[in-house]
């Protein structure tokens, strides 16, 4: 599956983004999909990850309750809406995707993540 994601932007602290994370392929459902981020000088994190249905998802601690992960199969894109931006979710956001079953008890540990998008920048000043 090719991953194309988009929606990043320059914000100011407390707005909100919406990325978008395009896929082609017939398969896409199959597929757990998540969203990491790189910072300048700092390793790349999960910052969220949905299962292949849309029913079990996960998130890092520092974005729960700002952050929605969703998706549509149908169409073939899996959304992060960000609100409450904050100066430290300045980072390159990357989707991801990896064929497989996952629970809710897995979905966190899942990193081997073997398809990725291009990154999209989003800039959060304060």
């Amino acid at each position: 599956v090719q991953l194309q994601a988009s929606g990043g932007g320059l914000v100011q602290a407390g707005g909100s983004l919406r990325l978008s994370c395009a896929a082609s392929g017939r398969t896409f459902g199959r597929y757990v999909v998540g969203w990491f981020r790189q910072a300048p000088g700092k390793e790349r994190e999960l910052v969220t990850s949905i299962n292949h249905s849309g029913v079990i998802t996960y998130y890092t601690d520092s974005v729960k309750g700002r952050f929605t992960i969703s998706r549509d199969n149908a169409k073939n894109t899996v959304s992060l809406q960000m609100n409450s931006l904050k100066p430290e979710d300045t980072a390159v956001y990357y989707c991801a995707a990896k064929m497989g079953i996952v629970t809710t008890k897995t979905i966190s540990a899942l990193t081997d993540y073997d398809n990725w998008g291009q990154g999209t920048q989003v800039t959060v000043s304060s």
